[in-house]
């Protein structure tokens, strides 16, 4: 029970501090980066699908299924982000206090290191598919293989490349609270202070 008194100065304080600091800014930001890097991922996948649909009615063998898979893996690509514009837009304008925006921020940071993971995952698989394709002289295999280890790679790089640009932006945050450190907790996330 004394810790409650505490804490409450505590959240006092920052929210003091936040309100010269504005979160704002970073919620702007984070929305900011995260509109260009949806349109970077819907130019990819339009790309795709677009010199997919005619190089797959041209190639043969394991081009084809190559070509195919990149349609099929680049409709789903336009999809998510037609969902996360959906989003975009509907945060729009949207005000954070201090304790939103850092679960946002690192909301967006998680997501993007699982989805490396899976990136990752999508090459692995890739590349299993693509070696049961050569030894069992399947085409379709291998053109799968080959289409998910491109896919999965530029998947991997572009999220690596977005997780570094977010938590560049998310550094602001602890920028603006010298002292302050996030960290586990056992229900989820604490803040220290350092005087």
């Amino acid at each position: 029970m004394k810790k409650a008194p505490i804490i409450i100065v505590l959240m006092c304080c920052l929210e003091l501090h936040a309100q010269e600091f504005q979160p704002d800014s970073i919620a702007v930001r984070r929305h900011a980066i995260n509109k260009i890097n949806l349109s970077v991922l819907s130019a990819w996948a339009g790309l795709n699908i677009v010199q997919g649909g005619i190089a797959a009615s041209n190639a043969q063998n394991s081009d084809k299924y190559f070509h195919q898979t990149n349609v099929y893996w680049n409709v789903i690509n336009l999809a998510i982000a037609g969902y996360g514009f959906w989003q975009l837009r509907k945060e729009l304008g949207r005000q954070y206090t201090l304790a939103e925006n850092i679960e946002a921020q690192q909301r967006i940071e998680k997501l993007l290191l699982l989805n490396s993971g899976l990136d990752l995952a999508y090459m692995t698989t890739g590349m299993y598919l693509n070696e049961r394709g050569k030894r069992l002289t399947n085409n379709q295999l291998k053109g799968v293989g080959n289409s998910l280890v491109m896919q999965g790679g530029f998947l991997l790089i572009f999220d690596i490349i977005q997780y570094a640009i977010h938590r560049n932006n998310g550094k602001a945050l602890l920028k603006a609270f010298p002292g302050m450190q996030i960290t586990p907790a056992s229900q989820g996330l604490g803040i220290a202070m350092h005087f």
